[in-house]
């Protein structure tokens, strides 16, 4: 007897068919689909402009948001810095980070930050640094700066200085060049800096006129001449006056830790502490350079409960508070005090944590309430 074939049930020996639904076409529909399931994106903008409430315009902080992604978090970080009452934010945009060999620039988050800067009314101290490979030698790292680059350098922060007029006010040119780190690995030398100076003011200050140029912010070292890894801050400063520099900065950027003192601690030229300011400000009146403004554009005590040169929290917060006030009433030369750090974006899992005022997650530490408080919020 013949087999019957169920006309629903292939027989053995016929092929079974293949559906035309392949797979390649189900990962083109989902691919299609699954953007329509997520929900839309938030959309960020800068809002209402806001205006910074202080008693104490002296106080500013060093933010972190060029190492910052999420535009949200941009945003809030500036709104707690209006919040706490600073009038100020020192910020750093990178040239390795923005220009490309053929020119080309990427703007997109430069304008990010200081648009939202511009929002909560805070005005902006901007610290340029940092080469990019295309401008430097082969091998080198990204703080080697040499003469050769110089002209590109000013080039970059001059179209800087022309994108941000009337929203960045002043500009950092490098940072902490007496260190051999900050210097490429090199021996740092004050002629070259001041070289630096001689080729970038000029063009910078023809493309914004109104743009205040800070040089300097040298780091507080004992360094003596001669170290492989830097140069006494008050010696490179005296160097720098001799070679001609104060016709080429507009402020002196200066770096005022007080370590483990208190902000009183009497200042001597073998010791590292907040009142180096005065030493710092001597030579520039030594040089007859009275009339040129200091501006801190890092200061700070650290709370780590293990570092050596640390203090307690509680003690940090009296040593902050009291520096503005000893700034305020004994400086009249300082027009800005910037507090290392506000926030970094993620943990550094070491004692550079415990400089900042909110932890990555936005939590505020007791001594950005009590600065909010200082600065009547």
């Amino acid at each position: 007897m013949m087999p019957v074939k169920h006309p629903l049930i292939p027989h053995a020996s016929s092929p079974v068919p293949h559906s035309n639904f392949r797979p390649g076409l189900r990962l083109l529909l989902l691919a299609i689909l699954l953007p329509l399931l997520q929900p839309a994106p938030i959309l960020i903008t800068p809002g209402p402009p806001q205006t910074v409430y202080t008693t104490h315009p002296i106080v500013a902080v060093h933010t972190r948001l060029t190492d910052e992604v999420e535009e949200w978090k941009i945003q809030r970080t500036l709104q707690m810095a209006r919040e706490m009452g600073a009038s100020r934010i020192v910020e750093f945009f990178p040239w390795a980070y923005y220009q490309g060999q053929d020119g080309a620039i990427a703007w997109e988050h430069p304008d990010m930050i200081i648009n939202h800067a511009a929002a909560q009314g805070v005005s902006v101290i901007a610290r340029i640094g940092l080469t990019p490979a295309w401008a430097r030698p082969k091998d080198t790292p990204l703080t080697y700066l040499d003469a050769d680059a110089y002209k590109d350098f000013a080039r970059f922060t001059a179209v800087f200085a022309q994108r941000y007029r009337g929203q960045v006010s002043h500009i950092i040119i490098g940072n902490e060049p007496n260190l051999n780190y900050e210097w490429g690995y090199r021996q740092t030398t004050y002629q070259d800096y001041v070289d630096l100076l001689k080729v970038v003011y000029p063009v910078v200050k023809a493309a914004n006129p109104e743009l205040i140029v800070l040089a300097g912010a040298l780091a507080p070292t004992l360094e003596p001449a001669g170290s492989p890894w830097g140069l006494n801050d008050l010696d490179y400063l005296t160097g720098m006056y001799q070679s001609g520099a104060a016709d080429y900065f507009d402020g002196l950027a200066v770096h005022a830790y007080g370590l483990a003192f208190p902000p009183e601690s009497d200042p001597a030229p073998d010791l590292l502490n907040f009142r180096r300011v005065e030493l710092v400000r001597q030579v520039m009146l030594d040089h007859g350079d009275a009339a040129t403004p200091i501006f801190i554009t890092e200061t700070g005590w650290n709370d780590h409960p293990r570092w050596t040169q640390a203090v307690r929290p509680g003690q940090r917060i009296q040593y902050t508070l009291g520096a503005l006030r000893y700034a305020e009433a004994n400086w009249p030369y300082v027009e800005t005090v910037a507090l290392w750090a506000f926030r970094y974006p993620a943990p550094t899992k070491s004692y550079m944590d415990y400089y900042t005022l909110v932890t990555p997650e936005f939590i505020t530490k007791p001594i950005y309430d009590e600065i909010k408080k200082y600065t009547g919020n």
